[in-house]
C-alpha cells in the first residue's frame, strides 16, 4: 500500500472527528458556556492560575501531552503489523482520546481546576480519592524515570542536539518576561527562538566541538568514567543529575516564565516538525514495506497493542495535564474543545507519522522482520528507526541526514522534557494533597514536595539492575508504564461517566471506551503480573510485580467503588453551580 494513501486516510479521518464529534460533545454533552468565569480567572494567582490565549495554551497542553510515548509507542506496536497499530491511533484519538482529554479538562474547569484525584473524593468518596491519587502518584513516578532515560540516552546518542536543546531555555525565559511583562505578543519570538535552535541544530551537526559528547570527553565507549562507571555510564549518571536540577527549578517556577513560552517554542517546533515528515512524504513517496498484519507474532497484539500505544491512542497522563495544569489556565470554558480535543488529535498525527516512518523505512519485508524478530527486538530497536525513518522522510525536502537527524532528536527531546517537567510540577501536586490527607504539612510546602518528587525519580531512573547495565530503570519501568497510564484514563473515563450521569446528560460517550479500555487493560496488566513478573515465574521481575500488584488492586477496588456510585441516584458533593 502507498504510505501517502495511508497518511491521507488516517488526516482525513481526524478532520472529521474535530469537526463534528467533538462539536457534538461540547454543545450537547458538556455544554460549555462562554460566559462561565473559568478558575483561571476565579483564582488568578500570576503562578498556577493564569488566564491564557487559547493557542498558547493549546501549545502548553500538546506539547505537555506529546512527549516521547506517542513516538516510541506506536515505533514498536508496528511489530504486530500497521493495519492494527492504525486503526487504533486513528479511532482510538477521535473516539477515546480526544473525549477523555476534553473531558477531563472540562470537569476541571466546572470544579475550581482541582486534578481528577482531588476529584475523586467528591465522585467516588474519601476512600477512592486517596486511592486514586496513590495510582496517579505511581504513574508520574514511572513518568518522571521513563522520560529522563530516554533524554540522557538521546543527549548521549546525539551530542549535537544537546546544545539547541538548552539554548531554549533562556530563550523561552526572556518570552515570558516580554509576553507578560511588556505585553509583547508571543508569536513572533517564538518564531525566532525556534530559527535560533535549528540554526544552532544545523551548524552543531556540522561542527564537532559543539556536539557536547561526554562519552568521547571520557575517553570513547571504552574509557574510564566517575565513580568506578565506564564512559557510557557516567556520561548517562551525569545528564540525570543535569535533567533533575532543571526540572526542580522549572516545576518550582511560575508557569507563565518557563512553561508556557517553552511550550509555545515546542508547539511550533512539533508543527515544523510535522510538516516537514509528511511533506517529507509528499517527495519521497515511498511504498510501505512492512506487513500489514504479523501472524508469526511472539507476543499477542490482543490485547497488548492497547497499552504498548497509549499516547497517541489515549493515555491516562493526558488527563492529569487537562486537570492539574491546562484547567488552571483556560480563558474561556469554549476553548476546552480546542485546547482538550484538538490536543490529543495533534498527537493521533504524531503517531501516524512515526509509524509511517517506521515501516516505510525498510528496503523490503525481509529487512523489517530483522529487526522486528521479536517483541524485544521491536522493543529495543523502536525508537532509533523512528529517528532513522523520519531523517529519510526529511531527505525528501533535500535536508542532509546528519541535520535531519539531530532536528529529529531534538523535538523528541524538548517534548520529553516538557512532559518531564509537567509531570514533577503534577507530582508535587500530589505529594502535597497527599500532604493534606495524612495532616503532615511539611508536605504542603512547595520545595520540600518537589524534593521528594526530583529525587524519588532520580533513584528510580538509576538504581534498578537491568539489562541496559546502570540506569537501566527507565527501561525496565516502560511496559508498566502502559498499562498503569490506561487503568489512569479508564478511572478518568468512569469519573467523567459519574459527573455526566449525576448531571443528567448522555454518558455513553465515556462509558463505552471506558469499558473497552478497562477489559484490555486489566487483561493485559493480569498476564503481566502475574503470569510474567511474579516471583514463582520465570523471569520474574521484582519491582515490576510490586508496583503492578499495588496498582493492580488498586484500580479494581477504585471500578467497584465507582460501579456504586455510578449507579447511585444521589448526587453528594454537587453544589448547585455544578449542576447547571
Amino acid at each position: 500500500m502507498n504510505a501517502i494513501a495511508l497518511a491521507a486516510m488516517g488526516l482525513f479521518i481526524f478532520v472529521l472527528g474535530y469537526r463534528f464529534y467533538s462539536k457534538f460533545v461540547a454543545e450537547k454533552i458538556f455544554k460549555l458556556d462562554p460566559n462561565y468565569v473559568t478558575p483561571a480567572h476565579r483564582y488568578k494567582d500570576g503562578v498556577d492560575f493564569v488566564p491564557t490565549n487559547k493557542f498558547v495554551l493549546w501549545g502548553h497542553h500538546f506539547t505537555s501531552v506529546a512527549g516521547a510515548a506517542p513516538i516510541l509507542g506506536p515505533a514498536i506496536a508496528v511489530y504486530w503489523g500497521w493495519l492494527p497499530a492504525v486503526l487504533w491511533v486513528v479511532f482510538g484519538t477521535v473516539f477515546a482520546a480526544g473525549v477523555h482529554d476534553f473531558g477531563t479538562l472540562a470537569l476541571s474547569v466546572r470544579n475550581k481546576g482541582q486534578s481528577v484525584g482531588t476529584l475523586a473524593h467528591r465522585l467516588i468518596g474519601q476512600r477512592g480519592k486517596v486511592l486514586f491519587l496513590f495510582i496517579i502518584l505511581i504513574l508520574v513516578l514511572m513518568v518522571n524515570a521513563v522520560f529522563a532515560w530516554v533524554i540522557a540516552n538521546l543527549f548521549i546518542s546525539y551530542p549535537a542536539s544537546v546544545i539547541p536543546v538548552f539554548i531554549q531555555i533562556p530563550l523561552a525565559v526572556w518570552i515570558g518576561y516580554a509576553a507578560y511583562k511588556k505585553n509583547m505578543k508571543m508569536l513572533i519570538p517564538s518564531l525566532i527562538a525556534l530559527a535560533i535552535m535549528y540554526g544552532t541544530a544545523v551548524i552543531s551537526s556540522q561542527v564537532d566541538f559543539l556536539q557536547i559528547d561526554l562519552v568521547r570527553y571520557m575517553g570513547g565507549e571504552e574509557g574510564a568514567g566517575l565513580f568506578g562507571l565506564g564512559a557510557i555510564s557516567s556520561a548517562f549518571f551525569i545528564w540525570i543529575v543535569v535533567l533533575m536540577i532543571y526540572v526542580y527549578i522549572a516545576s518550582t517556577l511560575p508557569v507563565w516564565k518557563l512553561l508556557q513560552p517553552r511550550d509555545f517554542i515546542n508547539s511550533h517546533q512539533l508543527i515544523v516538525g510535522l510538516a516537514i515528515l509528511y511533506l517529507g512524504l509528499l517527495f519521497t513517496n515511498p511504498e510501505i514495506t512492512a506487513p500489514a498484519t504479523n501472524p508469526g507474532a511472539d507476543v499477542s497484539w490482543f490485547p497488548l497493542l492497547f497499552i504498548t500505544i497509549a499516547c497517541g491512542a489515549i493515555s491516562g497522563f493526558h488527563g492529569l495535564v487537562s486537570s492539574g495544569t491546562s484547567s488552571k489556565q483556560l480563558d474561556k470554558e469554549t476553548d476546552a474543545r480546542f485546547v482538550g480535543y484538538l490536543g490529543a488529535v495533534g498527537e493521533g498525527v504524531l503517531a501516524l507519522i512515526s509509524i509511517i516512518a517506521v515501516i516505510t523505512l525498510f528496503p523490503d519485508r525481509a529487512a523489517f522482520s530483522a529487526s522486528y524478530s521479536s517483541f524485544a527486538d521491536a522493543s529495543g530497536a523502536g525508537l532509533g528507526n523512528f529517528i532513522e525513518g523520519a531523517t529519510v522522510l526529511a531527505s525528501g525536502l533535500m535536508i542532509p541526514g546528519s541535520v535531519a537527524s539531530t532536528i529529529v532528536s531534538i523535538i523528541v527531546v524538548s517534548f520529553a522534557a516538557t512532559t518531564l517537567d509537567t509531570s514533577v510540577r503534577l507530582m508535587r501536586y500530589i505529594i502535597s494533597e497527599l500532604g493534606v490527607e495524612y495532616k503532615v504539612p511539611q508536605l504542603e510546602k512547595k520545595h520540600v514536595a518537589t524534593s521528594i518528587a526530583v529525587l524519588s525519580s532520580m533513584a528510580l531512573v538509576i538504581l534498578p539492575e537491568g539489562p541496559n547495565g546502570f540506569g537501566s530503570g527507565g527501561y525496565l519501568l516502560w511496559p508498566l508504564f502502559g498499562t498503569s497510564n490506561q487503568l489512569l484514563a479508564g478511572i478518568s473515563l468512569l469519573l467523567i461517566s459519574i459527573w455526566l450521569r449525576k448531571l443528567g446528560r448522555n454518558y455513553m460517550i465515556t462509558i463505552i471506551p471506558m469499558i473497552f479500555l478497562m477489559f484490555m487493560t486489566l487483561w493485559a496488566m493480569f498476564q503481566q503480573v502475574f503470569l510474567q513478573w511474579a516471583w514463582y515465574n520465570e523471569g520474574s521481575n521484582t519491582l515490576l510485580f510490586v508496583f503492578g500488584a499495588i496498582i493492580f488492586v488498586f484500580t479494581l477496588w477504585i471500578i467497584l467503588t465507582a460501579a456504586q456510585a455510578l449507579m447511585s441516584k444521589s448526587n453528594p458533593g454537587f453544589s448547585d453551580e455544578d449542576l447547571k
